[in-house]
């Protein structure tokens, strides 16, 4: 690896425009000799011979500008391609029945009664790519360390599933249960790598286009973190992510480049398919998107190597010498050359080289049929190979393959190159004969005319398959798979939580700082402390968390090299190489990539870490909710932490930090279990029971369970209860527990509460009893989420057991015995308490913030939603006049007392403003 200094300038390239000449003579004879160059060998030579001496400037480390792109050929230079050491005729073999395979059984998946889809052009375009890094470059996990991690191209799946069926990892069974994960169980395929659903044999979710890219980078930066760390030995994974040229279009595909090479991920390879086309159309028909990508990628920091070219091309390049080759290659707009793919070799030849006699002359002797097959690099093995050497070997930057293709080639003229393609899923009999002919397979004609066209193996004992077997063996298993070796982790005791459980007495503390004070506490112990992986988006400080810099300090693989501008507080700024704290800058996207490649590596490499994520809750679900389904996707655990929570807590912000619906959108994740804790006492048991559901282990689930934990907490300072002596804590883990039965009143009824909220009905309560004679139990619903998830499993079972004893939901067992009207009120929107409406044994009404945030007082926020401790004891009020137990005047009575239609005459209570 190159040094941090090698990998990390702060100045890229850079030269000087203000530098004296101190020898005139000496730069005119440069001069000079440069116009001679262009006025006896012409601008091609002379450009040719600026471009060696930029590359041999940079060679002897002479900073020169980068050049934002380069000519429209391969980067790696015929005579620099490196030895080819496989058997390309095998594989070439090898690489025809897994096409025939992948496309027959896409092909079988529209058979009459099913019809359930599938893709065949990706993997049709991609197939030489993914054929050369199962041969010689992606490494297994038999040598018992994570091996590489490769993320395929979603609509490839095809194809992976087509050389697993080769390699008898999968059966035909399995490839007629292609997109039938149920009615062919337990031989159904998913559609698209997803983990969760084969937990064998996928790693990563990708089909969600944007999130295999900055998933991707992220794992390079966890790979190198966990080593760094002393956490694992990660130093032979190389991380691939195989990716569409119109998915490069997704923001998350290039938003964060820059870290990659800013922190040199030389472990790290993008290969992305240039086939030219997005879902249905050219991706730059006007343009050149590999050029374009190319400067992307460089101004980013990153190498790149162009693939663009197969060998066919070559004794053409090397006529040459006037450069009219190279100019027609670099002027030709993407969709020219996608009709090229699609038209006659007597086309191209009139349109491609008919325009000026040089090129002519090139293929005055070539065939229309070899014009036609003059190819694209994507697509030649020996190639391919160059450039992945090239990448795998490359120091101090991460890699970007530039490799173009055809889309569904190989598939006959009715799929190459055509708009279509993506959504073109059967073969007909014409199309399956031609194809088979193309590939050469021993297929009789009478087998594709009736019924499903057939899969093809050519034996276990054949060449092809013990060379298969033989490239596996030798880079250490198969790809993919997905392995979990880590072991339970011994689990904190409990005086590790003692402090959170004694409440605050009389000081007052936000629910944020409850859950630091804990996380400090957890990072102390010996055993677990290490594990925990700390994301923010550079929001440490907001959070309390900055109490964390001078101990766990912040992750830099170049260390600090500066003088911390507050080096003299206790609490100063700390970087390190060996740091526990991902700060990954003012990026969710980026953050919840750090999450899920953190909260994976119990699967990944095999140790399990605990990434705690903390963010403004507003900017969580609603801004990255795609990747928690991903880290659903990917079995990924820990906790994330809506910090900031609610639609009036933090409500002097304003409208887009006011969050009041992201427990009903965490809600939507069946992998998430969310709470909305009021008191420290809750976190600390909610916690404790997270971390034995997600890394203890039992014997349902030896390895823990494939969850991860929400909980929103707040900012907003208040006392703290002790816990009680007789704390109901299977209540606080199920969704709702009694804090108080009320001491005084005798008309009765019930406030159901959470988060923020809690306190606003104690007080309501305390205004019932003195006031209206009412006496109101207070619940603290830990979760409404979780409540509603029980009873609609009991809902569930009680319907398709109708012979079985009827279950009965917690949350009605639990309310049972109380006497209503129930009332529930929390800082979100109503939709969040009335989850669990159905299932409340009596008159139930809920009180939420629906509507959009606003910036005032948290007072005046809460009276304009009708909240508050005021607005509850009304609602308490209106409930009970519903129900006939009180005279429906008293109710306007309230309303004039508390002035409830008057925003301005709430208490303001504390400042709200910021976290």
């Amino acid at each position: 690896m190159a040094s941090g200094s090698d990998r990390n300038p702060i100045i890229i390239g850079g030269l000087p425009s203000q530098v004296p000449d101190f020898d005139p003579e000496e730069t005119q004879e440069w001069l000079d000799s440069l116009d001679a160059a262009i006025d006896e060998r012409g601008r091609e030579r002379a450009r040719y011979l600026m471009l060696r001496l930029i590359e041999r400037a940079r060679e002897k480390r002479v900073a020169v500008p980068e050049m934002r792109s380069t000519d429209y050929v391969n980067t790696i230079a015929t005579k620099d391609e490196p030895f080819f050491p496989g058997n390309e005729e095998i594989e070439r073999r090898i690489l025809n029945a897994t096409r025939w395979n992948a496309a027959v059984m896409v092909s079988r998946a529209q058979r009459p009664g099913i019809g359930v889809g599938g893709h065949i052009a990706t993997f049709a375009s991609s197939a030489s790519l993914y054929d050369v890094g199962f041969n010689h470059f992606f490494r297994g996990k038999d040598e018992g360390d994570g091996g590489d991690q490769v993320f395929f191209q979603g609509h490839a799946s095809p194809g992976i599933y087509a050389r697993a069926y080769l390699l008898d990892r999968l059966s035909e069974q399995h490839l007629d249960g292609f997109r039938q994960e149920k009615s062919k169980a337990p031989y159904g395929l998913s559609s698209y790598p997803h983990p969760r659903l084969m937990p064998g044999f996928w790693e990563f979710p990708t089909v969600s286009m944007g999130l295999g890219p900055i998933g991707a980078i992220y794992q390079a930066r966890m790979n190198r973190y966990m080593h760094a760390r002393g956490i694992a030995d990660t130093s032979k994974s190389h991380v691939w992510a195989f990716l569409g040229d119109g998915e490069m279009d997704e923001p998350e595909s290039l938003g964060q480049l820059t870290i990659a090479a800013r922190e040199g991920l030389d472990n790290l390879t993008f290969v992305v398919n240039c086939n030219l086309q997005r879902l249905d159309g050219p991706v730059r028909g006007n343009g050149k998107v590999i050029q374009e990508l190319e400067s992307v990628f460089r101004g980013a920091g990153w190498n790149v190597i162009k693939l663009i070219w197969d060998r066919t091309w070559d004794p053409l390049l090397a006529q040459d010498r006037d450069g009219i080759l190279v100019n027609k290659m670099n002027t030709t707009p993407d969709g020219q050359f996608q009709t090229y793919a699609t038209e006659s070799g007597a086309y191209i030849r009139e349109h491609f080289f008919g325009d000026d006699h040089r090129l002519r002359a090139m293929v005055e002797n070539m065939t229309d049929e070899q014009i036609l097959h003059l190819g694209r690099g994507g697509h030649d093995h020996r190639k391919v190979y160059a450039a992945f050497k090239a990448a795998v070997e490359h120091q101090g930057q991460p890699t970007v393959i530039l490799a173009k293709t055809i889309k569904g080639w190989t598939l006959g003229p009715n799929f190459e190159g055509r708009n279509a393609t993506h959504q073109m899923k059967k073969l007909t009999v014409d199309d399956l004969k031609r194809f088979r002919d193309r590939l050469h397979l021993p297929i009789a004609d009478k087998d594709l005319e009736s019924g499903a066209p057939p899969y093809y193996h050519p034996g276990r004992d054949s060449e092809e398959i013990q060379y298969m077997h033989d490239r596996r063996k030798g880079l250490g298993g198969y790809v993919p798979t997905r392995v979990v070796r880590s072991k339970p982790l011994p689990l904190p005791a409990d005086k590790t939580y003692a402090t959170v459980k004694k409440g605050t007495g009389q000081q007052q503390i936000a629910t944020t700082m409850a859950f630091v004070r804990l996380l400090k506490d957890l990072m102390r112990d010996k055993e677990l402390g290490k594990r925990f992986v700390l994301i923010a988006p550079d929001e440490y400080r907001t959070f309390g968390m900055d109490s964390f810099f001078p101990s766990a300090k912040i992750y830099n693989p170049l260390g600090q090299q500066y003088e911390s501008v507050d080096r003299e507080l206790l609490l100063a700024y700390k970087e390190s190489p060996t740091g526990q704290m991902l700060h990954d800058g003012i990026s969710e996207a980026g953050c919840t990539a750090s999450l899920v490649a953190a909260g994976s590596a119990y699967a990944t490499h095999g140790e399990p870490l605990i990434p705690v994520y903390v963010f403004y809750s507003m900017f969580g679900f609603q801004r990255t909710g795609d990747q928690f389904w991903q880290m659903a996707d990917q079995l990924a655990r820990g906790f994330v932490l809506g910090a900031t929570a609610g639609r009036t807590t933090l409500t002097g912000e304003g409208l887009q930090h006011a969050d009041g619906h992201s427990q009903l959108l965490a809600s939507t994740n069946p992998a998430c279990v969310a709470y909305d804790p009021a008191y420290g006492y809750e976190i600390a048991h909610i916690v404790q029971d997270g971390l034995r559901r997600m890394y203890g282990g039992d014997e349902r689930h030896p390895h823990g369970e494939d969850v991860f934990y929400y909980l929103t907490v707040y900012n907003e300072p208040i006392q703290h209860p002790a816990e009680p002596e007789d704390v109901d804590v299977e209540g606080i883990l199920k969704g709702v527990h009694r804090l108080s039965e009320g001491d005084s009143g005798s008309i009765p009824a019930q406030i159901i509460a959470s988060g923020v909220a809690v306190p606003w009905a104690v007080e309501a309560q305390r205004i019932l009893a003195e006031q209206w004679n009412v006496r109101a139990g207070v619940w603290s619903a830990t979760s409404w989420n979780e409540l509603r998830r029980e009873a609609v499993d009991c809902e569930r079972h009680n319907l398709l057991h109708p012979e079985e004893e009827q279950r009965v939901p917690y949350v009605t067992r639990k309310l049972g015995a109380a006497q209503g009207p129930f009332l529930a009120v929390s800082d979100w929107m109503r939709s969040v308490p009335d989850q669990i409406a159905r299932w409340v044994p009596g008159t139930y009404q809920s009180l939420g913030a629906d509507g959009f945030g606003f910036a005032d007082t948290r007072g005046a926020a809460r009276r304009f939603f009708h909240i508050d401790a005021e607005s509850i004891v009304v609602g308490v009020l209106a409930e009970l006049a519903r129900e006939g137990k009180l005279d429906r005047s008293v109710l306007k009575q309230a309303i004039d007392r508390y002035q409830l239609l008057d925003v301005a005459a709430a208490d303001p209570g504390t400042a709200g403003g910021d976290a």
